[in-house]
Order: structure tokens, then C-alpha cells, then sequence
């Protein structure tokens, strides 16, 4: 059995103020990942700004632990709802889905998302 303090994983993390600057080495670093569970990497991540547009192959679990977010998701069709989601919410990003998140200020996520690899895009909405 394993056990994750979660609090304790959130202090040694920074923040990642995400900007037009921000490298991938440096969001990779500022991202805890705690453990593997049905083919998903379990992690946390503190941050602001907002993230690059993603999509995964799987479903994708959210949990803010701390502030809050804009989740936007870009369906098929038809227009991209937003969501705003504050501490102590949970959200699953439906696979496949394009979707980024803001934060305006500071923001602590759990996330569980498929090992299975994701895409990445810059393109703004």
C-alpha cells in the first residue's frame, strides 16, 4: 500500500506563472507526480496563467485543491463552455476533448490523467 501526504507534496511544489516564455522543462518541473493507477499518472501541479490547449486519449480527472480555475472545452461542434472550478471540485475532461485552463492567480490541481501520452497545441481560441 502506498499513501500520499498531499499537503506535505503541495508545499515542495512552486508556482509556474505561465507566460509566452514558459518552456516545457519548465512546467514538467513544476509538476509532482505521485503514482500510477489503471494506466493514469497521478500528480499535482501549482500554477498561473494559462496552460496550452491539450487533449488526451483517455478521460482526464481534476481536482483543484487550492484557488480556482477556467476550464474551457472545445467540443466537435457548437460553442466551448466554460467552467469555473474553486476549491474543493472535481471535473472529468471528457477524452479526446480540446480544452485549456486559466488561472488568474494562484491555483494548486490534482490531476489524473492517461500515461498514454496527450497533444499539445498554441493555438488560442
Amino acid at each position: 500500500m502506498e499513501t500520499h501526504d498531499l499537503h506535505a507534496a503541495l508545499r515542495t511544489l512552486g508556482e509556474l506563472r505561465i507566460g509566452e516564455a514558459t518552456t516545457e522543462a519548465e512546467a514538467a518541473a513544476s509538476m509532482r507526480m505521485l503514482t500510477s493507477f489503471n494506466r493514469c499518472a497521478i500528480g499535482l501541479v501549482r500554477f498561473s496563467g494559462q496552460t496550452p490547449w491539450e487533449r488526451h486519449q483517455d478521460d482526464e480527472f481534476l481536482h483543484v485543491l487550492e484557488g480556482e480555475v477556467e476550464l474551457t472545452l472545445l467540443p466537435a461542434s457548437g460553442a466551448a463552455p466554460h467552467s469555473t472550478l474553486r476549491a474543493g471540485a472535481v471535473c472529468v475532461v471528457p477524452k479526446g476533448l480540446w480544452h485549456p485552463q486559466h488561472a488568474r492567480a494562484t491555483t494548486a490541481l490534482m490531476f489524473a490523467t492517461s500515461e498514454e501520452g496527450d497533444e499539445t497545441s498554441d493555438a488560442e481560441d
